[in-house]
């Protein structure tokens, strides 16, 4: 209405004007035409390009995903390093916002979903199917929910990433930034250095344990095969020693009875036979029991043995691999909606159907202060070594609170940063979020958690991870992983919706 009222009132201009009036005025149109598209070109973003930093590049430490630019960088210790655009998941199929890492690595990856579409360069970040890979690149977001990076970049950064690394994908435009804060882990001048070390001796430790278990166990089944045969005999003496005394018996009860001469001359002779023989077979007995003791007592003390070096072999395993674990980057994730705090360490241990195994023996309950108060989602990770022990950044993709209230609000138990503090390293990371850990968590995942208040229809077709390995309670574990089979513990199904501020999951469909 507004525009056609102003066309009609410059129509009315131009005729009283006359043709001089009309020509300058149809020359400020134009102009105001140009000025005006020339704006909105000027306020229209361009699109993302490739982009390498002017710089020497380090290691990648994390991808962050923009659904909004459809653009992804990767960063090392100290900025952007290479940007690119994306293509991520259509309508109904939306790539899912949230905190992931890279699990496997396949340069001639084939889809299972979409009639075994070409994924080169494979970068999957959970184990239904969503990946960063190279593909076509429409200018729009047109995937199945995988992120499409170009064909070129996607082989370059192939080489340069490895499992573990940080996987963010943000619904705006997302950077880390310096940050430090009195929660974030400290490493201990001491224990730091010292901990190749101590992981070596440890392992060296646990394998001389499990090299005295096994020859304890050896020994413990030698000797109970041996008093298995032993036992054998004295059961076959004690019978013809029972036999013996019952002969003797009835010889004396036939004696007794006997009312004639020749009854009693042959009960008679009968119990002299009977006698010698139910002797020797008490002596013999006797003997045999007297030399089975000590072997029975020997056998005894090899079991006792075997149970001891099998717990001390037990106990050196999970030093060891605690120490070993040490050398790692850890991974704590804070959870509003469970209050939990877990803890994830790879173990570089390859599974057989894929990936790395990870360590997720650490499971606790946490303090988080107002816990019905939105804390929103934000990633800390420590990206180098200075002179206060970390350089840490913080990354928010759902700022319901800021960074620095986040942390205030949440007290990490002390036992929990003795074991893990001492010794972190660079790439640790800390992860705040009102969110619980996806379904799509398991021993072959660091964290996967999606923001629920943002689309997932690329997550949610996918076939979900079932009977899954994880943490039980609070234990530390037993040297292994400390894993057991069951669903996921307070699952984040793929299509959970806040109602309110609370959390509910809706059932699952149950046909893919």
């Amino acid at each position: 209405m507004a525009n056609r009222f102003a066309t009609a009132q410059s129509t009315g201009a131009m005729r009283r004007w006359g043709p001089p009036a009309v020509v300058t005025l149809a020359a400020m149109a134009a102009l105001t035409a140009l000025t005006a598209d020339a704006a909105a070109r000027q306020a229209r973003p361009a699109p993302p390009t490739e982009a390498t930093a002017p710089r020497d590049a380090g290691e990648p430490i994390m991808a962050i995903v923009s659904i909004k630019t459809q653009q992804v960088t990767f960063y090392d210790a100290d900025g952007w390093i290479f940007r690119a655009p994306v293509s991520t998941g259509i309508t109904g199929r939306e790539t899912p916002a949230g905190v992931f890492a890279l699990l496997e690595k396949d340069p001639d990856h084939h889809s299972s979903l979409y009639d075994d579409a070409w994924m080169p360069n494979m970068q999957r970040i959970t184990w239904n199917g969503i990946a960063l890979h190279g593909g076509p690149l429409p200018g729009y977001a047109a995937s199945h929910g995988c992120v499409r990076m170009p064909y070129d970049f996607a082989e370059k950064m192939f080489d340069k990433t490895r499992i573990g690394m940080r996987v963010i994908i943000s619904p705006n435009d997302a950077a880390p930034v310096e940050f430090s804060h009195p929660a974030l882990f400290v490493p201990n001048a001491q224990a730091l250095p010292a901990a190749p070390a101590r992981a070596e001796t440890l392992a060296r430790e646990a394998a001389e344990a499990a090299r005295t278990a096994d020859e304890a166990t050896k020994a413990a089944a030698t000797a109970a095969r041996e008093t298995a045969s032993l036992t054998a005999s004295l059961r076959k003496l004690e019978w013809r020693k029972t036999r013996a005394d019952a002969e003797l018996a009835y010889a004396d009860k036939a004696l007794a009875a006997a009312k004639t001469d020749q009854a009693k001359g042959r009960a008679e002779e009968a119990k002299q036979k009977a006698a010698p023989k139910a002797a020797e077979a008490g002596t013999q007995l006797d003997t045999a029991r007297a030399d089975a003791k000590s072997k029975l007592d020997a056998a005894a003390a090899a079991k006792d043995a075997a149970k001891a070096a099998a717990i001390r072999k037990a106990d050196a395993a999970k030093a060891a691999n605690e120490a070993k674990l040490a050398l790692e980057p850890v991974s704590l994730y804070i959870s509003r909606a469970t209050q939990k705090l877990y803890v994830r360490r790879n173990t570089h241990k390859p599974w057989a159907d894929g990936g790395e195994v990870f360590d997720a023996t650490i499971e606790v309950p946490v303090t988080i202060r107002n816990p019905d108060k939105p804390i929103g989602t934000h990633v800390f990770t420590a990206v180098a070594r200075n002179d206060a022990g970390l350089r840490w950044t913080a990354v928010t993709i759902d700022n319901s609170d800021d960074a620095k209230d986040a942390l205030d609000r949440i007290t990490i138990p002390q036992d929990v940063l003795d074991r893990i503090a001492p010794t972190a390293v660079p790439r640790s990371s800390i992860i705040v979020s009102d969110e619980p850990l996806s379904r799509e968590t398991n021993y072959r995942t660091e964290f996967v958690a999606v923001l629920n208040n943002q689309p997932q229809g690329g997550f949610v077709t996918r076939r979900p991870t079932v009977d899954i390995p994880v943490a039980s309670g609070n234990s530390w574990g037993d040297g292994g992983f400390g894993f057991f089979f069951q669903r996921n513990w307070e699952p984040q199904t793929g299509n959970t919706r806040r109602r309110g501020d609370q959390f509910y999951h809706p059932v699952q469909q149950g046909s893919w």
